[in-house]
């Protein structure tokens, strides 16, 4: 049996989220979607496929019929929208996956940590943190990480109002997963909005700096971790063998408040979309997009899982 669903947010996100349910998901089944624009395609869409609408935001959603069957929620508006949306829905018991940086609840990697958590709010935290926290922990795994920084760039057109507005939550949400689910002890965020034409698919680096380490189970970790991540995100590629270099020579690193010598690991990687709804070099939202969904699908597999017990 499928799980009824609603998307929160009828822009491009939230739109990818439905084809996606709609196209893919075996356990999900889109039950809503909710906006706050009566002109918005995403509506008009949904309406088309027959998919309940309002245009009333979460307070309309909850007012639909059927609205209690609803278990799962994906929040794609704004990380502002968020904290008014998660206080309207959480009486109501739903399970809200949240595609915005406002970070109310615990940050989710699919591959990386979803299994240990039970929280009624999961945040998605950003494009760039789900496309390289899983390399990072991959490398914390086998060698502990003193410092992770890394630079996500996308294409500037693949960047709408949302993203623009949230480049400040982007930052700081994503150094944060990098330290909290990443296990690096400290972490840095950089955005690249890219003007060129044609649009670039989301390219991401990855640079950590490790006391010392094994390349061989380095590379065979980071490996492992891209191929997990290209089972949901089947667009998801390194572009490179992973990179070493051996510091030697104290080198000062500002963030960990003094010199470092020891291993610094670089990985390479690059994201193109599925293309369900958004053009091939939107990587950064569709790996977002695939992130919740394959959240929401594993969510139902632990439930079910448990209620076999």
């Amino acid at each position: 049996m499928t799980v009824p669903v609603a998307v929160l947010g009828s822009g491009n996100i939230g739109t990818d989220l439905m084809f996606k349910i709609l196209r893919q998901s075996s356990s999900l089944r889109m039950a809503a979607m909710a906006g706050i624009d009566p002109a918005s395609e995403g509506l008009a869409r949904a309406r088309r496929l027959g998919i309940p609408t309002t245009t009333s935001g979460a307070e309309g959603l909850i007012g639909l019929p059927g609205a209690e069957e609803i278990e799962i929620v994906f929040d794609a508006t704004s990380a502002r929208a968020h904290l008014h949306n998660a206080a309207v829905l959480s009486p109501h018991g739903k399970t809200l996956i949240d595609l915005t940086p406002a970070a109310l609840g615990p940050y989710v990697v699919p591959n990386v940590n979803l299994d240990q958590l039970d929280a009624q709010n999961l945040n998605m935290v950003t494009c760039g943190g789900q496309a390289t926290i899983p390399l990072v922990a991959a490398v914390n795994a086998v060698a502990p990480v003193a410092y992770a920084e890394i630079v996500a760039t996308i294409a500037s057109r693949s960047a709408g109002p949302g993203t623009r507005a949230n480049i400040d939550e982007f930052t700081e949400t994503t150094a944060r997963a990098i330290e909290q689910v990443g296990g690096a002890r400290r972490g840095k965020a950089i955005i690249i909005l890219n003007p060129a034409e044609p649009p670039m698919i989301m390219r991401d680096t990855v640079h950590c700096l490790c006391p010392d380490g094994d390349p061989e189970a380095i590379s065979a970790s980071v490996e492992a971790a891209v191929s997990a991540v290209r089972a949901y995100v089947p667009g998801y590629r390194l572009k490179q063998a992973v990179q070493f270099e051996r510091v030697g020579t104290p080198r000062h690193v500002p963030a960990l408040g003094g010199s470092f010598t020891g291993l610094q690991v670089s990985v390479f990687l690059e994201v193109s979309g599925a293309g369900h709804f958004l053009p091939e070099y939107a990587g950064n939202l569709d790996i977002m997009t695939s992130a919740a969904v394959r959240t929401a699908e594993r969510l139902v597999e632990l439930r079910r899982k448990a209620a076999a017990r």
